[in-house]
């Protein structure tokens, strides 16, 4: 029995072939893209709004509280990944409630890239608030023989993260299908009810970390004014 959906071939040409994987991921983005667009075609600035620009103000203003919270600085710089990675694995998941929908975050592929994304984000915002120097030097803390075990760090946690949001999706893929076959009526409701819950707290969870990653390596002007306020 396959349920891993890099598994179910959708197009074949015989010089080459599209997965599930690849498939659902581009229906996914354009699904995503024609949201936005048909949300925000017509925003207003009226005391009466939409309820879609409703939903979609109170998504972005909760993203933002969040990463505030985390890195105590503005969230604009980090808005737009975090938030896209969020709403990404999100609605990814929330559609795998959907018959013959095969979710992209089951797929280890698309929770590896995504991991991927992660691991490259957190030196670019880290670079882009502090010196090339002062952010090195930080794999060297508290000592020079630290260096290989930071290293090893980084790249384990980038493992941690595609092989998290993998396995905890899969999972709940399978035990619906195998509810599914055996009680057909009933219980899978309630599985897809909880599966909506569940992909949605992994999504928060994915987001979350890769914002705690990113603060990690940021410039906290407030730890290194207290600092040197305590050296002098």
């Amino acid at each position: 029995m396959k349920f891993s959906p890099d598994q179910f071939i959708i197009v074949d040409w015989g010089w080459g072939s599209l997965n599930a994987t690849i498939v659902f991921t581009w229906l996914e983005m354009v699904l995503l893209v024609a949201g936005s667009w048909l949300i925000t075609r017509n925003l207003s600035s009226d005391v009466t709004i939409s309820r879609w620009q409703n939903v979609l103000e109170i998504l972005v203003a909760g993203i933002a509280k969040q990463i505030e919270e985390i890195t105590r600085q503005k969230p604009e710089p980090f808005l737009p990944f975090v938030g896209t990675l969020f709403i990404f694995i999100l609605v990814s998941n929330l559609l795998s409630v959907i018959p013959y929908y095969h979710s992209p975050t089951a797929s280890l592929s698309t929770t590896s890239a995504l991991a991927l994304c992660v691991f490259i984000a957190v030196p670019v915002f880290g670079l882009s608030s502090r010196s090339l120097g002062s952010y090195l030097r930080q794999y060297m803390e508290p000592t020079f023989f630290m260096l290989p075990f930071n290293i090893l760090g980084d790249l384990s946690r980038t493992l941690a993260l595609a092989v998290r949001l993998y396995g905890n999706v899969l999972s709940g893929s399978i035990i619906g299908f195998v509810l599914l076959l055996i009680v057909p009526l009933f219980l899978p409701v309630v599985m897809s009810a909880l599966g909506l819950l569940t992909g949605t707290i992994q999504a928060y969870i994915f987001a979350l970390l890769a914002m705690i990653y990113i603060s990690s390596v940021l410039k906290n002007e407030e730890l290194e004014s207290s600092s040197n306020r305590k050296t002098k």
